[in-house]
Formats: structure tokens, C-alpha cells, sequence
């Protein structure tokens, strides 16, 4: 029969393991990369090792840092007007059915249009500033949050609706007590989605007009062969994405009730 020290050993060794999984997998994975590129024979314009990266990225820091504020700015703005508008558009849609009805069915063939089609169209319309890349990233986030946030409104039990509103509660007082703390794991999902793809929205609108940004930075690189200098740019978009969804998750942590995984 397992006793209580070992079951909580057993425990600890699992916590153990599962924190150490990610940075185990992500430095086999570098080591890898590092030895392999020069057994292969490649050479740096090919595909540059990850020292190779890390020192051109020390290199030119104040050129990567000064593109990566841009981006920054463009993401995060494109981004906070999606969440805001997202949400308020799904509250009208799980509210009213009509509204549903008529919107829903754009929200779709809106979403399945190729924004990358739609980039030059943007430039056109908004100029050659800031706007372009700060809407192409709205775009992208707007309907994950959409979708995740009338997916969490109506997942609610509507027999625990019904018992709050027998005791009296009105609806905003249902809304902010019940409905909001159930749809927020959604909310937030929706949210982590949408935060990545206003990453790669904000990106794709620098390749295609822009004179700083990271995406930018990329396209100058491709330009005068330097892939070093473009796997950093790529690197440090990465690193934006991360700490990003990481910012999100932790706000999470702090206000939504975490249940206990059906795992």
C-alpha cells in the first residue's frame, strides 16, 4: 500500500518533471541545431547556428530593439481595439438573435478572406503610416475573441440561470455574477488566440508597406542576403509572441476561478 510520503514524492517529482519539460525539449532542440548545421556542412548564409544568432543579435541589438518598439506598438494597438470591439460585439450577438443572424454569416466570410490580399488594399485605403499594420493585426484578433467570448456566454448552465433569477437577481446582476465568471476561461482563450495572430498580422502588414518594424527589418535582411540578421528579427518576434500570451495567461491565473482539469 503507497504511503503519504510517497504519494506526495511521487508528486514532487512530477512537478519536477513537467516544469523542467519545456527547457529540456527547447535546449535538446538548440544543441541540435548548433552541431548539426556545421556536420551538415552548411554554411551560415543557409541556415546560421544559434550562437551565430544570439551574437548578432547582441551585435545589433539597438537596431532589433528599435524595430521590435514599432511592432510592439502596432500589435498591441490593433489588438486592444479588437478585445474591446470583439467582446462588445458578442455580447450583442449572444443578447439579441436577430443580430446573430445577420452578423454571424460576415464574421465568416470575413474571417475567410486571405488578409494578405487584403494588406495592399489596406495601404491604399490608410496610407503608408501606422493604420495599415495596426488594422491588419485588429483583423486577425477580432474573430477568435468574438467566437471564444458567445461560445463562453452560452456554454452556462441554463437551470443555474433560472435559480439566480428566482431569487430575484435582474440581469446585469446574472451577468456580472454568473455569466461573466463562466464565459471568462473562454474569454481568455479567445484572447491568447488573438494576441498571436495580432502578432502575425501586425508582421505581415510590415512586409507589405512599412519603413520600420520588425517585419521590415526582415525584408532588408532577405534583401542584402543576410540570414543571420533575418533568423534574428524571426527570433524576436517570437520572443514578442511568448511574452505576450505569457502576460495574458498570468492575468488569467489572477481572475478567472481555475476547476480542476477533467485530465
Amino acid at each position: 500500500m503507497e504511503t503519504k510520503a510517497s504519494r506526495v514524492r511521487r508528486k514532487r517529482i512530477r512537478t519536477v518533471l513537467e516544469a523542467s519539460a519545456a527547457p529540456t525539449l527547447s535546449v535538446a532542440i538548440l544543441l541540435i541545431w548548433q552541431f548539426g548545421v556545421p556536420l551538415a556542412g552548411l554554411s551560415d548564409f543557409i541556415l546560421p547556428t544559434p550562437l551565430q544568432i544570439a551574437h548578432r543579435m547582441v551585435t545589433d541589438y539597438r537596431l532589433i530593439l528599435s524595430s521590435s518598439f514599432f511592432t510592439i506598438l502596432e500589435l498591441l494597438a490593433g489588438f486592444v481595439i479588437a478585445a474591446v470591439t470583439g467582446v462588445g460585439l458578442a455580447l450583442a450577438i449572444f443578447y439579441s438573435r436577430m443580430f446573430e443572424r445577420a452578423v454571424y454569416p460576415l464574421l465568416v466570410a470575413m474571417q475567410t478572406v486571405p488578409k494578405v490580399a487584403l494588406a495592399p488594399l489596406l495601404v491604399l485605403y490608410l496610407g503608408y503610416g501606422f493604420m495599415p499594420k495596426c488594422f491588419l493585426a485588429l483583423l486577425l484578433a477580432f474573430f477568435p475573441i468574438v467566437i471564444a467570448t458567445v461560445v463562453g456566454l452560452q456554454a452556462l448552465d441554463k437551470e443555474l440561470v433560472n435559480l439566480v433569477r428566482s431569487m430575484g437577481a435582474n440581469e446585469w446582476q446574472t451577468f456580472y455574477k454568473i455569466r461573466l465568471p463562466a464565459a471568462l476561461p473562454s474569454i481568455f482563450g479567445g484572447l491568447k488566440v488573438g494576441i498571436s495572430l495580432a502578432v502575425i498580422g501586425a508582421v505581415i502588414g510590415e512586409y507589405v508597406a512599412a519603413e520600420r518594424g520588425l517585419g521590415y527589418l526582415q525584408l532588408q535582411a532577405g534583401a542584402q542576403f543576410d540570414t543571420t540578421l533575418s533568423f534574428a528579427a524571426m527570433v524576436m518576434i517570437a520572443f514578442i509572441g511568448i511574452i505576450l500570451f505569457w502576460l495574458l495567461d498570468l492575468c488569467e491565473r489572477r481572475t478567472v476561478f481555475r476547476r480542476e482539469s477533467a485530465k
